[in-house]
């Protein structure tokens, strides 16, 4: 109700502009926050693969056809922050043990090194480098309190990006300054739509366990049930 939500100082939600809009038409005075993850589900989807896939098609056209193929399969450690990497090697190590039966051997092939992995992909690749540099600028920001400390943070990204000209790379620097006080406001309120997204989850789940559900009523019931669950 009207009464409650006067009452709301900033609300989480991703980059879509009509979410934006619906609360500032009716609630001019709550603070929009721009959620981390969608920036970076962002810079992932409309940066990183586009530009992944016009390095391949470049190195094939000069005809190092050895370097492009060392790209495959990559993207998706190089949408990966370098913690998320460091993560998986100590998943991976848990498993190379000199005894016991889930005994790996280090040379086995399928046992990936991702932050070594990472680094042979971005070395000596200037546009990687931005990529690389942008990402832990982002990650370092959001983790700001200052808003100070957080404007500069995220301005840097902007000069990166403009710095660099890929036309990639403009169009987010573009994103960022257009949603620009949304993000700033993260440093002041530390929410996200972490919640809204876990729930979002669980009601995709719970479609797929069921193969249909026989009225919206019963649907709802069954959402209200499921978001109780830790």
């Amino acid at each position: 109700g009207n009464k409650w939500m006067m009452n709301v100082k900033a609300v989480a939600c991703d980059m879509n502009a009509s979410y934006e809009s619906a609360f500032l038409d009716k609630y001019p005075h709550i603070k929009i926050v721009f959620d981390h993850f969608h920036i970076v589900k962002n810079f992932n989807e409309f940066v990183v693969s586009p530009i992944y896939k016009e390095e391949q098609t470049k190195l094939r056209r000069e005809g190092k056809v050895k370097e492009a193929n060392s790209l495959k399969n990559s993207k998706y450690i190089l949408f990966s922050s370098k913690e998320t990497l460091r993560k998986k090697d100590e998943i991976n190590n848990k498993y190379i043990q000199k005894d016991g039966i889930f005994k790996i051997e280090n040379n086995n092939k399928n046992i990936i090194n991702y932050q070594k992995r990472y680094d042979e992909i971005v070395k000596d690749n200037e546009i990687f480098i931005t990529i690389d540099l942008i990402k832990e600028t982002l990650k370092s920001a959001y983790n700001d309190t200052d808003v100070e400390s957080m404007h500069n943070k995220i301005a840097s990204i902007v000069d990166l990006c403009r710095e660099n000209g890929h036309k990639k790379l403009i169009w987010f620097s573009n994103l960022i300054t257009n949603h620009y006080e949304g993000i700033i406001n993260h440093a002041i309120y530390n929410i996200s739509t972490g919640k809204v997204e876990g729930i979002n989850n669980k009601i995709k789940t719970l479609r797929r366990q069921h193969y249909g559900i026989p009225d919206d009523e019963y649907f709802f019931l069954k959402i209200i049930d499921v978001s109780y669950i830790k």
